[in-house]
């Protein structure tokens, strides 16, 4: 037996079948609620239950704490309803009638700009383009089952080639596959586009953009995409790593500030060796941030990284820099270890 979902503040409504998630159904009815890792670990898809009962699902307490769901919160990507309900979320136009596909891609080149981070270029076939937003994802598709999801590293705009950032992380699945076995030419399948983190083009507020580690692969599509489009709003990018090599295309984010003035790049480390002779900010990369801008109030803010990351600057932006919680967006980017935390 279905069940009718009623979204406020729009009015929209549609059915979740019994084996649906409220995201899974929104998806297929053609509602484009807001979602990142589409299984309890990121919170991005965090909305109000109104009305009804529901089954909250598996989840991070990081991503859904107790007190959250005491409060009427729940995360719409695990939730099912157990009856008629009524939910308030923020929809998401723009992903409305994208095309989602599964389609071929090759190894064209794979580039090692750190130790443990690769750059991948994919190539498509020649009569396919993917059509996407600067900041969304795609799901590599593993001969197991499994899946592994990655964003877009470039612009829309420039999409000959597919560009992916891999982060190494010893026993990884498909990342040790990546560093010890994956070669030029090799046949990937991927599904996508994935995600609502995206570049709200209908603002005129400043930006702060946040990266941590390889969390700055969908941030420069987003900037590449501003850059191309002529968006001269002001955007300030704070890209933290461990160590200075972590910032993997430090000079490509230099350059930009050398050739946009409306663009500023804030490098942060936060263990820094003595052999780095680091001289630039260090610290928590969302604490530079707060240094910086101690009220956003009339900003926005792009965040993509680790769920630790990602959840302190939500956190702290919201409570101390009056950041409103609508103007966060954030892909939190989860791995085998934020997984098994889901519970």
């Amino acid at each position: 037996m279905s069940h009718q979902v009623t979204i406020r503040p729009s009015g929209h409504s549609f059915h979740v079948q019994p084996d649906e998630t409220v995201l899974v159904a929104a998806l297929r009815e053609g509602f484009s609620l807001a979602y990142g890792c589409r299984n309890g670990a990121c919170g991005s898809c965090k909305g109000k239950l109104l009305e009804g009962k529901i089954d909250y699902g598996k989840h991070s307490d990081t991503a859904l704490s107790a007190e959250e769901q005491a409060n009427g919160l729940a995360l719409f990507c695990v939730a099912r309803p157990l009856g008629d309900i009524v939910i308030e979320c923020r929809e998401v136009g723009a992903i409305k009638d994208q095309q989602i596909k599964i389609l071929p891609c090759r190894v064209q080149s794979i580039d090692k700009p750190a130790p443990d981070v690769a750059v991948i270029s994919l190539k498509l076939p020649a009569s396919e383009r993917l059509q996407y937003l600067a900041g969304q994802y795609i799901d590599l598709l593993l001969k197991d089952g499994k899946r592994r999801s990655y964003s877009m590293a470039n612009a829309p705009h420039d999409d000959a080639l597919l560009q992916i950032h891999v982060r190494h992380l010893a026993g990884g699945l498909f990342t040790d596959h990546v560093f010890e076995k994956m070669k030029a030419r090799d046949i990937l399948r991927f599904e996508g586009p994935h995600g609502t983190f995206f570049l709200r083009e209908d603002s005129e507020k400043p930006m702060v953009l946040l990266a941590s580690g390889t969390g700055f692969a969908p941030i420069k599509a987003i900037i590449e995409h501003a850059l191309h489009k002529g968006i001269t709003r002001p955007m300030t990018l704070y890209w933290g790593g461990r160590r200075p090599h972590d910032l993997y295309m430090d000079e490509l984010a230099r350059r930009w500030a050398a050739e946009h003035v409306h663009f500023k790049y804030v490098p942060v480390v936060s263990d820094a060796l003595p052999e780095d002779a680091w001289a630039g900010r260090t610290g928590f990369v969302h604490r530079a941030v707060m240094q910086d801008f101690s009220d956003l109030s009339g900003h926005q803010v792009y965040a993509c990284g680790a769920p630790v990351v990602i959840d302190a600057a939500r956190r702290d932006f919201s409570a101390q820099c009056a950041l409103p919680p609508e103007e966060f967006y954030a892909d939190s980017f989860t791995t085998e270890a934020d997984l098994a935390k889901v519970k």
